[in-house]
């Protein structure tokens, strides 16, 4: 990269975003698709993709827990330090109550433990709950909360993909359409996108796409707005799914790597990889109140 390339991302604030919408999004809020209701061809598509990842046997999953690690790309911390939260964010336990909408997760890094609870809204098109604590102690200012539900709500779209979609366009209310066609890592792939009400974090609304194997179906590509944080207003990143495991019935995505593809073209932003996975222990929601997981959640994921 030339120094003044670098430069400029060093210190480009994204604050700037909201006014970018417009200019040339791969995924625009305002859309056609989004008066179209959901298209029958879309909805067939996405659920070969989610039978194809094992929907029967997530069904039967009562809560999933994994582990993961990972390495943040250089500058992205300089761009979003609220989302990326590098000095709290590096190592994860996190725990899916996947029927209750609840997920909790237990990050380290270099200055200590961050643990966040995040609900889904009670009723549909409500953006839910989160709440956050350092070390123990809550935070409860506004940056902060929006850029961890925001994180919690990607993570479980990261790990479930087209299973988690599936359940938002049952549930009703979610447009689906027919995307491009794109090649990923020289694979044939269909996109198929869909408009959520209420979007990822305390957002109104955002967009996400999966980018599904025209041969075998697999889910190859996550594509998504960021609307549930200011600074991350505009922006538009993707997530690929480098490898799967079978684990369960269920094909989990064992190591993935994310970019920002707007405004900033590929620019490089985390990789990470499952250490840990285990299904079933049967708690319930309160085992993930407060600072700490609590009885059957406590136990580290079980290793890969």
């Amino acid at each position: 990269m030339n120094p003044t390339r670098r430069r400029l991302l060093t210190l480009a604030p994204l604050p700037l975003l909201p006014a970018l919408q417009g200019c040339g999004t791969p995924l625009p809020l305002a859309s056609a698709g989004t008066a179209a209701g959901v298209d029958a061809q879309a909805v067939r598509w996405l659920r070969q993709c989610a039978d194809r990842h094992g929907r029967g046997a997530y069904q039967g999953l009562h809560d999933i827990n994994v582990a993961y690690d990972g390495q943040w790309r250089p500058l992205i911390d300089r761009i979003q330090p609220d989302v990326v939260d590098k000095p709290w964010r590096q190592r994860s336990e996190e725990r899916l109550l996947p029927r209750e909408g609840v997920i909790a997760q237990a990050h380290r890094g270099p200055s200590g433990r961050k643990q966040v609870l995040r609900r889904a809204g009670r009723a549909r098109g409500q953006p839910g709950e989160v709440s956050v604590w350092y070390d123990g102690r809550p935070d409860a200012r506004d940056a902060v909360r929006t850029a961890s539900a925001l994180v919690a709500d990607c993570y479980v779209f990261f790990l479930l993909g087209p299973l988690w979609l599936d359940e938002q366009v049952a549930a009703g209310s979610t447009p689906l359409a027919m995307g491009e066609r794109v090649r990923v890592d020289g694979r044939a792939c269909q996109w198929v996108e869909a408009w959520l009400r209420p979007g990822f974090g305390l957002s109104t609304g955002d967009r996400a796409s999966l980018a599904i194997d025209r041969d075998d179906l697999t889910c190859r590509r996550l594509r998504f707005t960021l609307e549930g944080h200011p600074t991350t207003q505009g922006a538009v990143a993707e997530v690929d799914w480098l490898e799967l495991v079978q684990r369960h019935g269920v094909w989990w995505p064992s190591r993935s790597y994310e970019r920002v593809v707007h405004p900033f073209p590929d620019f490089p932003a985390h990789d990470w990889r499952l250490t840990g996975l285990d299904v079933n222990r049967r708690y319930d929601a309160s085992a993930l109140q407060g600072p700490a997981f609590g009885g059957a959640a406590a136990a580290p994921a079980a290793p890969l």
